[in-house]
């Protein structure tokens, strides 16, 4: 299915600002067009600023609601840079996550 960069490209002036949760649904649409559905999923979020900690729970609810999927099933933890590299000097913020998919049958 590609990676995110060939679904939505940064040199597509359409994909400037646009909605993370708009694209999470398209991505999510080819998963499903392919015959898998989502079990579950970890995030970790790389930031400096802003702080993510009071915003953690909303996230995962917001990623379960769009995926259709139990909260349980979604896991987000927040990292600082502590002030090493681009994360850590503000310069970035980075997004790592594994899914765990599984054929429909």
């Amino acid at each position: 299915m590609g990676d995110i960069g060939e679904s939505f490209p940064d040199t597509d002036e359409a994909n400037r600002n646009r909605d993370s949760a708009e694209m999470l649904t398209l991505a999510y649409a080819k998963v499903v067009e392919a015959g898998f559905r989502v079990v579950n999923l970890d995030c970790i979020v790389f930031a400096q600023r802003p702080k993510l900690g009071t915003h953690k729970e909303a996230i995962r609810k917001r990623i379960a609601a769009i995926l259709e999927i139990a909260f349980d099933a979604v896991g987000v933890k927040a990292k600082t840079g502590e002030g090493v590299d681009s994360v850590g000097k503000e310069e970035a913020i980075m997004a790592q996550c594994v899914v765990l998919l599984e054929a429909r049958t």
